[in-house]
């Protein structure tokens, strides 16, 4: 059966790469976080803007309020459930021990059920800072999540480790799809992990040897353990859109166009692929681990601080982990276009897309 869909008129995060939502539970992260284009730190780690950020932009909606945040939010065009540090399994540790965040997909999923029992308790049209009540059907949902399940326990277990329980990741995310299709939801845009072998966070923390470098600078052998894993995710999807004929289950290749970024950045009008624009050390990568951007400590009686470079519109990488708002500028631009979409879909001709920049 030929599916009919509506124009998506707001976006439903569940969660991104992004951290927009730790902001409301957790302190943001400190200067020169947001240097670019909010001239402060707002919760995102990065120079500026995000994906999602672009990605409203398009739409022509505002920015996405975070669902835990108390002052100022507006949910007329929808909420953002995303969290720094986030995983799809459940967490077996602590915000302040790992940096993992107590908001796994599950916590996330629930918190998006309250969101829609109350608008639909409410039963209100464009007031409150609600949306109104038939709007979850009509919404874009875009999940990005499973890197934090992937990269936490790699220095530990290794990649032999983290294969067996990637399954479970894949499955969950198929689950919560589907939880989200009952509540409502038709299209979903659901993002494949990004090449870790090629972030300097983990070219420096990481075990390998030189044998291991591609000619990019990158580790081949975890990058080959995130495309086993996207295969398993693209197959799982393929499955889940069986299961639910009647929506829009969209597997989207951000992994290629961030891979291409980082072996090709002079291409896309960028200089450094590998490098951390703000960090500590200098070097190949500009990364130390024990010291993250913005932060201060003391080392050999000195007090060092991880700062940004001056030109981060030349960087791929923000921090080590996190893209560069000239990064996501690209990246979105790319989903946008469509060519990473699978299958095709059209939303061009379901969204009257607005330049972004």
């Amino acid at each position: 059966m030929q599916n009919v869909l509506l124009k998506p008129y707001s976006i439903l995060v569940t969660r991104i790469l992004i951290r927009v939502v730790f902001f409301g539970a957790f302190p943001a992260q400190p200067p020169p976080n947001g240097m670019t284009y909010f001239k402060k730190p707002t919760g995102r780690p990065t120079n500026g803007r995000l994906y999602i950020d672009f990605l409203a932009q398009a739409l022509g909606l505002p920015f996405l309020s975070p669902y835990l945040q108390s002052i100022e939010s507006d949910y007329r065009h929808g909420a953002n459930f995303a969290t720094s540090g986030s995983t799809v399994l459940l967490p077996n540790t602590s915000v302040f021990v790992s940096r993992t965040s107590p908001f796994s997909l599950a916590i996330q999923l629930n918190q998006m059920k309250q969101f829609k029992s109350r608008v639909d308790e409410l039963n209100l049209t464009g007031r409150n800072n609600l949306p109104p009540p038939d709007i979850f059907g009509k919404a874009l949902y875009t999940i990005y999540i499973g890197q934090n399940d992937f990269t936490s326990s790699l220095a530990a277990i290794g990649i032999s480790g983290v294969k067996q329980f990637l399954p479970q990741v894949v499955s969950q995310i198929a689950s919560t799809i589907k939880e989200l299709y009952w509540l409502g939801g038709r299209t979903f845009l659901v993002l494949n992990l990004a090449p870790i072998g090629c972030y300097p966070m983990f070219l420096v923390e990481l075990p390998h040897n030189s044998s291991d470098i591609d000619s990019f600078g990158c580790m081949m052998s975890y990058n080959n353990a995130v495309n086993e894993y996207n295969i398993m995710l693209k197959g799982t999807l393929q499955q889940t859109r069986k299961d639910l004929p009647k929506a829009n289950v969209i597997y989207v290749d951000t992994h290629m166009v961030l891979l291409d970024l980082v072996q090709y950045p002079t291409s896309h009008g960028l200089q450094h692929g590998t490098r951390a624009c703000c960090g500590h050390g200098g070097g190949a990568y500009n990364f130390s681990p024990l010291i993250f951007c913005g932060y201060s400590t003391e080392i050999n009686g000195r007090t060092i601080t991880a700062t940004a470079c001056k030109d981060p519109q030349n960087y791929v990488s923000w921090d080590g982990i996190h893209s560069t708002e000239a990064a996501n500028i690209l990246l979105t631009n790319a989903i946008l276009n469509g060519s990473y979409f699978d299958p095709p879909f059209p939303i061009h001709q379901f969204c009257d897309i607005q330049p972004i920049g």
